[in-house]
C-alpha cells in the first residue's frame, strides 16, 4: 500500500504542467502491473484524486479497478464513478493514455447494460467519443459503443447526431464495420432510409480479405432497405467491393435473394406467401420488421407504376390494380404519400378521383439554392482530402514495392503518376 500512497503523492504533484505530466506517464506506466495486483484495494483511493486535474493517474487507478470481475451490486456505483471521471477529465491528458480509456468506457458500458439502463450510459459515452476524438472527421473504437447503447435505449436522433459527420480517418477497420452497421439500423429506426443505405453500403463494399458476420447482416437489412425505399435491388456488387464479398454475400443470404426477387414481380399475395413461408428465418435474424415494411412498400411501388401511365383514376380503380381492400384504404395511402413526398396528386373527395401531378420543385429558390451549393462545397473539400491522400499513397515505398513486385514487365509510363518529388 505504501506504493500506491507513494504514487498519489506524484500524480498529485505531477499534473500541472504538460512536461510534468509526461514524466508521470512514465512513472505510472512502470507501476501499472502493481496497480492491478492492489486492483481491489484501490476504490477508496480514489477519493484523494480529483478527475479534472489528475486525469492522468485516476484514469490509471480507475482502469486497475474495474479490471476485475463486476457484480450487479458494484456496477451502480462505478457507474456513477466512470460517468463523473468521463465528465470531467482533461481530454489532452486521457489522450496520452487512448488503451486505458476505451477500456474503461467500454467496461462502463457492460456495466450500464449488466443494469439494464443503457440509457444511463448514453451521454456519458457521448462525451468520451468528443474528448477522444483528435478531429470530427475521426472514427474513434468508441463511435460504434454510443451507437449501440443508442439502439438499446431507443435515442436514435441522439444517434443520429454523429452520423452526420464525414469521416477520414480510421483506427481500426472493425470499427468501420460496426460503425456502419449499428448507424445504418439507427437510421432505419428514425426512417431515414436513404442515408441507412449509405451506410449499409459501406460495410458490404469495405475492404476485406475474409467474410465476416458483420458484413452477411448487413446486406440483408441492405437489400430489405433498398426494397423500401428504391423498390428494387441490384443484383450486382459494384466492382470496387472486395472479392470476397462478390463471390461470398449472395449465397449466404438467398433468403433475402429470392424475396427482392418476389417483390420485383409486382404480385402481392406471392411476396405475402413468400415471407409467410420464411417467417421463421427472418424472425431468426431480428429483420421481421423490416420484412413487413417491405411488404407494405410493394403498394406504395405500385401506386407509383401508374403515376407514369395515367394522368387521373378513381380510387376505387387504384384499389383494384394495386389490390387493396377498398378505396378508402388507396386513399390513405395517396395521402400518406402525398405527405412524405414520394409523389404528388390531388384528390377530389366528391368524386373519388386522384389527379397526378409533375413534382413542383423549380430549383430556384434561396432555400434550394443554398442546399446546392452546401453540396458543392462538401464535393470539393472530399476531392481535396482524396487529391492528398492518392498523392501519399503513391509515393508509400510499401505500395510501390507491392505494386510493382505484381506486374509483369515495367515500363516507364508505369510511373508517370507519382510525383516528381519521390525518389525511386
Amino acid at each position: 500500500m505504501n506504493l500506491v500512497e507513494g504514487l498519489l503523492t506524484q500524480i498529485q504533484g505531477l499534473s500541472s504542467t504538460a512536461s510534468d505530466v509526461l514524466s508521470l506517464q512514465n512513472v505510472l506506466n512502470q507501476a501499472d502491473e502493481s496497480l492491478h495486483a492492489e486492483s481491489t484495494r484501490l476504490l477508496p483511493f480514489l477519493d484523494q484524486l480529483d478527475p479534472s486535474k489528475h486525469s492522468l493517474g485516476y484514469l490509471y487507478f480507475l482502469e486497475a479497478c474495474t479490471a476485475g470481475p463486476v457484480t450487479t451490486e458494484s456496477a451502480s456505483s462505478f457507474v456513477l464513478v466512470i460517468a463523473r471521471f468521463i465528465s470531467s477529465c482533461v481530454a489532452e491528458q486521457i489522450r496520452l493514455a487512448p488503451d486505458k480509456f476505451i477500456s474503461v468506457c467500454k467496461r462502463f458500458k457492460d456495466q450500464v447494460l449488466l443494469l439494464e439502463e443503457p440509457l444511463r450510459g448514453v451521454a456519458p459515452m457521448l462525451t468520451a467519443v468528443r474528448k477522444l476524438q483528435s478531429s470530427t472527421e475521426h472514427l474513434t473504437t468508441l463511435h460504434p459503443e454510443f451507437l449501440l447503447l443508442c439502439l438499446l435505449a431507443k435515442c436514435y436522433k441522439t444517434g443520429l447526431s454523429i452520423l452526420e459527420e464525414d469521416i477520414f480517418e480510421v483506427d481500426q477497420p472493425r470499427d468501420l464495420y460496426l460503425y456502419c452497421y449499428y448507424g445504418g439500423m439507427i437510421c432505419i429506426g428514425q426512417k431515414c432510409f436513404r442515408k441507412a443505405l449509405e451506410l449499409l453500403h459501406n460495410v458490404v463494399t469495405a475492404p476485406m480479405s475474409t467474410i465476416n458476420a458483420i458484413a452477411v447482416e448487413a446486406y440483408k437489412k441492405y437489400i430489405l432497405v433498398s426494397l423500401i425505399h428504391h423498390g428494387q435491388l441490384s443484383t450486382s456488387l459494384p466492382k470496387y467491393a472486395s472479392g470476397v464479398a462478390q463471390r461470398n454475400l449472395k449465397s449466404l443470404c438467398l433468403s433475402y435473394i429470392e424475396l427482392a426477387n418476389s417483390y420485383n414481380n409486382g404480385k402481392i399475395a406471392d411476396l405475402e406467401t413468400y415471407v409467410q413461408a420464411n417467417m421463421e428465418k427472418f424472425g431468426s435474424d431480428n429483420n421481421l420488421g423490416l420484412v413487413k415494411q417491405v411488404v407494405s412498400s410493394i403498394y406504395k411501388r405500385n401506386i407509383q407504376r401508374l403515376t407514369q401511365t395515367y394522368l387521373t383514376l378513381s380510387l376505387q380503380d387504384i384499389a383494384n390494380t394495386v389490390q387493396l381492400n377498398s378505396p378508402k384504404e388507396a386513399e390513405m395511402h395517396v395521402l400518406q404519400m402525398i405527405q412524405d413526398g414520394e409523389i404528388y396528386a390531388t384528390i377530389n373527395q366528391k368524386d373519388g378521383m386522384v389527379r397526378f401531378l409533375e413534382d413542383p420543385e423549380l430549383y430556384k429558390t434561396c432555400e434550394m439554392i443554398e442546399h446546392i451549393d452546401l453540396s458543392i462545397q462538401r464535393l470539393m473539400t472530399l476531392s481535396k482530402k482524396l487529391t492528398v491522400m492518392d498523392e501519399l499513397i503513391s509515393c508509400d515505398p510499401l505500395y510501390l514495392g507491392k505494386a510493382g513486385r505484381e506486374r509483369q514487365r515495367f515500363d516507364f509510363d508505369d510511373f508517370d503518376s507519382v510525383p516528381q518529388r519521390f525518389n525511386i
